[in-house]
Formats: structure tokens, C-alpha cells, sequence
């Protein structure tokens, strides 16, 4: 029996068993593109069909339908493969070539709405994506390398961990992964998640003793997002939990993408284990945006809101504002401002509100005392005030007075021998020594350059 032969047998069986219109749909339009005997017991059929959506289709509905007739008509075991090939079945002359378009409209908005839905089902914010991101120095290398998670997978770190202080954009990057593999497959398991909310499942999980659910949810996920991962630093239980979810994903070849305002070493009551798993990834610091990114934002937010900005107000604004946060509130207020007042958004107007903004700003330098720097830095590094003063100069010590030094010099713009009093009467040469180290391996540190912002934001109250 030739192919063609065999495959309108097969069809012939297969209208009898299904109506007309799902046998008109899916198998109509399809024929034999391949044979290949592989032993005296065993074949490979390959199946051309119009479109993905009829692919899809047949593999997940009718696959043991059509696999039983071919193997009681060929007397053989048969492996089906079904390839998406319209030009092959246009080509020879097929009759149902007028459904090819239809069938493939179908699949594009069958597609499109099992994307959203995949999106609203896993809590990603639809505007969070890469076509939306703006890139710049400050952050390109944690987009490049979240790009490739999805893109290059098996290739790619299984763990990517992005860190930095609060709006640089951590969460964005982190979702638009989210979006690119529902763009792959919306059928893919994905799970988003912030630690706080990760933490509160499993507490309720215990309560109701519906563990099984929780780690069925988790421990099968494709790719797995924890927003603010270092909220589970010193919660045992959920490092537990966490420990075997995060081995589970990483056997079975899945994604796992982390953020965090703190290096793994830095996260106050980690445990070993889990730091250890956490260093095994591809680690990445995004800074804080520079003018031109801070700039781009408002430009890309303006345009998805349908208020675009001119390039002049985006720049007065972003030379006024750093936070990326306030970046986005500020936009918010002026396009209100634009609509209420049915005027045209200007460099004036954006002058008036920004005076406004400027008066609420918070504690100034001026403002700050050296106590509350000691007291910054001690809590930041878990030590104690009279440690910090004290004569002691074990390396868990040495380090917090040389970064509290630092602060002193260039946030207060206090005199060298003024910081040595404060540390108990040292040497201002001691003082020039630390501060000149900090200074220096700032330059290279990322780790470093991490903490003096995280201390700077503690210090003005910005965090």
C-alpha cells in the first residue's frame, strides 16, 4: 500500500469516528510526507498539516486515534510526527486550500489570547517586557544576560541573581522573562512570586496541611521568579521549603531568577546552603540610571500611556529626578496636570511642579549628625556602636569604621581629625589612610559600591 493509499484509508476510518466538522478542521487538509521503516516491527510516519493550530491539535486529541489505525492497517508500531508544511499540500493540488488562511487566523488569535491569559494567570504586569525596557550602561549587561535565560536555554545559568537598590529596575527584567517564555509556549508553568508572599503560602500551606499543593505549585515550575528573595533570610522554615523547591527545579532543567537589594553574602541570617546556591548562579549588580536612561524611561511610560513627551521636558525632569519610582509618580502627576488643565505639557509646567516636588524633599546632608552614620552602619553590619569606636581591628571591624570614616568625610564634609576623635582619638592620618582605601577599592568593587549606596539610603531616610 502506497502512501497515499494508506493515509485515505486512514481517513476514511477516522470519518467515521469523528463529525464531520472536527474531521473537515484538523485531518482534512493533511497527508503522508514521509515513511521510514526503522525495523522489521517499527515505522516513522511524518504527517504535513496546515498550520500550528492544527498540529497542536491532533497531537494532544487525536494522536491514539490515528496511531491505532495505521498500526491495524500496516501490521506495524508506528511513530507519528506532524510537521507544519502548507507549501506541500498546496503544492499538490490540495482542495482545502481556502481553509489554510482561516485555520491559520484561528491559531493567531487562539495563540493571542492564551498568551494574556497566561500572563493574568501568572501575575506579570503586561507592561513589564523587553520591548519596554530601557537599556543603558547602568543596566545592560543584566539585560543581555536576562534576555539569553529563555532564549539560550540549557546554554544559559540556571540561576540568575539580579541585585541593586530599590527602582533600578530588577522586577522589570525579571517579568519580562516571564513574558518571553509565555511568548515561547503559553502553556509553559511559570511561577512569580515575591519572598514575602512565598513565605506567607507556606505558613498557610502548614496550617490547612495542604503542603502537597504548595510544593506541587512550585517544585514543578519551568521557570521559577522570587522577587525580594532576601526577605527569607532568617526564616528557617521557609529556607527549608525553599532549599528543596530550588534543587527540584534545577534537576529537572528549569529557570530560576531571583532579585535581591543585597548580595547573597549579604543577606542577614542565609543559610549556608542556600547562599552556596545562590553564588553557583550568574550574579549581576544594576545600578542606578544615569541621566540618558533616567530620560529614555520617561520617554518609552509616556509613549505607553499615550501621552508622549517632548524630548525637553524629559530631560528637565530627569535632571531633577534619580528615583526611578518618583520618575514614574512625577510622569503620572504631569500628564494629570496636562489633562486637567486641557494644556499642552511644557518645560514651564514641568519647572512649577518640580518646585512643588522640591519642597518635600527629604533629610538634606546638612540635616544628618554623625551619630545617626554610626548608627547606619552598625545596623547595616550588625556590629556594635562601641566595636565601631573601639580599638579592635579583626577584620569584622576594620571594614564598617573604614566605610564609616568614608561617610563622615564625603557625606558631612567633616575634617579628618574631627572623624579621629570620633573614633576614639585616632591618628588623622589613620583616618585619610581608610578613607583613601574605601575610596580606591570603590572604584573596582561592585560589592562595595553596593553598600555605601545602601548606607546613603538608610542614612537621608530614603529606603
Amino acid at each position: 500500500m502506497n502512501n497515499k493509499d494508506l493515509w485515505q484509508s486512514t481517513l476514511t476510518e477516522l470519518q467515521l469516528n469523528l463529525s464531520k466538522p472536527i474531521f473537515s478542521s484538523w485531518f482534512a487538509n493533511t497527508k503522508i510526507l514521509t515513511t521510514k521503516k526503522v525495523s522489521e516491527k517499527r515505522q516513522i510516519i511524518e504527517v504535513a498539516v496546515a498550520n500550528p493550530f492544527a498540529k497542536n491539535t491532533i497531537e494532544e486529541r487525536y494522536l491514539g486515534q490515528v496511531k491505532e489505525i495505521l498500526d491495524n492497517l500496516t501490521k506495524l508500531k508506528n511513530e507519528l510526527k506532524f510537521t507544519v508544511k502548507p507549501d506541500f499540500l498546496n503544492g499538490k493540488g490540495s482542495t482545502k486550500k481556502s481553509e489554510t488562511p482561516l485555520l491559520s487566523l484561528n491559531y493567531e488569535k487562539e495563540n493571542k489570547r492564551s498568551i494574556k491569559k497566561a500572563i493574568r494567570f501568572t501575575g506579570l504586569r503586561p507592561d513589564f517586557t523587553f520591548e519596554n525596557f530601557a537599556v543603558s550602561s547602568s543596566n545592560e549587561v543584566a539585560y543581555a544576560a536576562a534576555r539569553s535565560v529563555i532564549k539560550n536555554s540549557g546554554k544559559s545559568y540556571h540561576l540568575l541573581f539580579l541585585y541593586g537598590g530599590v527602582g533600578v529596575g530588577k522586577t522589570h527584567l525579571m517579568q519580562a522573562i516571564g513574558h518571553q517564555l509565555i511568548n515561547q509556549n503559553p502553556r509553559a508553568l511559570i511561577v512569580y512570586s515575591s519572598a514575602e508572599e512565598f513565605t506567607n503560602e507556606i505558613i498557610n500551606a502548614i496550617r490547612t496541611k495542604s503542603t502537597s499543593s504548595f510544593r506541587e505549585k512550585y517544585r514543578s515550575a519551568k521557570l521559577l521568579l522570587i522577587d525580594d528573595v532576601q526577605f527569607i533570610g532568617g526564616k528557617n522554615t521557609v529556607q527549608e521549603e525553599f532549599f528543596h523547591t530550588f534543587n527540584t527545579i534545577h534537576r529537572a532543567g528549569g529557570h530560576i531568577v531571583l532579585t535581591s537589594d543585597k548580595l547573597p553574602d549579604q543577606i542577614v541570617g542565609l543559610e549556608d546552603r542556600l547562599r552556596s546556591r545562590f553564588e553557583g548562579g550568574l550574579t549581576i549588580d544594576i545600578q542606578q540610571p544615569n541621566f540618558e536612561l533616567r530620560t529614555a524611561i520617561l520617554l518609552i511610560k509616556s509613549r505607553q500611556w499615550g501621552r508622549p513627551l517632548p524630548m525637553d521636558v524629559a530631560q528637565l525632569i530627569a535632571s531633577n529626578i534619580e528615583s526611578t519610582r518618583k520618575l514614574e509618580g512625577f510622569l503620572i502627576r504631569i500628564i494629570t496636570e496636562g489633562d486637567a488643565t486641557n494644556q499642552p505639557i511644557t518645560p514651564e509646567m514641568a519647572q512649577k511642579l518640580l518646585g512643588k516636588v522640591s519642597d518635600k524633599k527629604p533629610k538634606t546632608k546638612k540635616n544628618v549628625k554623625s551619630k545617626e552614620v554610626l548608627e547606619a552602619v552598625c545596623s547595616y553590619f550588625n556590629i556594635k556602636l562601641n566595636q565601631i569606636k573601639g580599638p579592635k581591628r579583626n577584620k569584622e571591624i576594620v571594614f564598617p569604621r573604614q566605610v564609616a570614616m568614608y561617610l563622615l568625610k564625603t557625606e558631612l564634609d567633616f575634617p579628618l581629625m574631627r572623624v579621629g576623635e570620633i573614633f576614639g582619638g585616632r591618628d588623622h592620618t589613620t583616618v585619610m589612610h581608610s578613607i583613601e582605601k574605601i575610596s580606591k577599592n570603590s572604584i573596582t568593587s561592585e560589592s562595595l559600591r553596593f553598600d555605601i549606596e545602601a548606607l546613603k539610603k538608610r542614612i537621608y531616610g530614603e529606603e
